[in-house]
């Protein structure tokens, strides 16, 4: 520029709503700024406590797996390809508890959904816990860290949608005071300005 001025650098929009010196700007459109910016830090918090939230599911599911120990139960008799009225097939078997001593009980379809259809005397691969109990099968690394993500994101959606409304809400108490400030100023000036036509 001539004369070796530059011209003054516009402030971002969140500090002109918040400390610009515009002499129309209202208290309550300050106060609708502190509320943004105020909301905006929750909603940050909010990205990091759902990554929180999805590591520690991680985490919870990686301790759940280690208490398993796989084993091999032989089945006693053999098990159907689907239970009593299309429900869950069982059969009894054996196997060995992680301390070594010989167990006995009824395997299911959802602890070892491979048994189903499976002769008697056959092998099955089976995890049990530290006291020797039949368990679930941990679920693959994919599914934990696809579960993790799903966890964690719905978190995060809640958060964002419980924000939104806040903010919503306090806009339209916001917009109810400006516009009752704005009627009471009509009522004054109103008159006024019509007696002069």
């Amino acid at each position: 520029m001539p004369g070796g001025t530059t011209p003054p650098r516009r402030l971002p929009r969140m500090t002109r709503m918040l400390a610009g010196s515009n002499p129309l700007r209202r208290r309550s459109d300050r106060i609708e700024g502190i509320v943004l910016l105020l909301l905006s830090a929750v909603f940050l918090a909010a990205v990091g406590g759902a990554a929180f939230l999805g590591l520690g599911f991680c985490r919870s599911q990686d301790t759940a797996a280690a208490d398993l120990h796989p084993a091999v139960a032989v089945l006693s008799r053999g098990a159907p390809e689907t239970g009593t009225l299309g429900l869950l097939a069982d059969a009894p078997a054996r196997w060995r508890a992680p301390d070594g001593q010989q167990r006995s009980g009824v395997l299911t379809t959802i602890t070892v959904p491979g048994i189903a259809g499976a002769p008697a005397g056959a092998r099955v691969r089976i995890w049990v816990t530290a006291a020797g109990q039949p368990a679930q099968p941990p679920p693959g690394q994919i599914a934990v860290v696809i579960t993790a993500v799903m966890v964690g994101l719905s978190a995060l959606g809640g958060a964002g949608i419980t924000l939104v409304l806040c903010y919503f809400l306090c806009r339209r108490a916001l917009d109810r005071r400006r516009l009752a400030a704005w009627e009471s100023a009509w009522a004054q000036t109103g008159p006024r300005w019509t007696s002069l036509r």
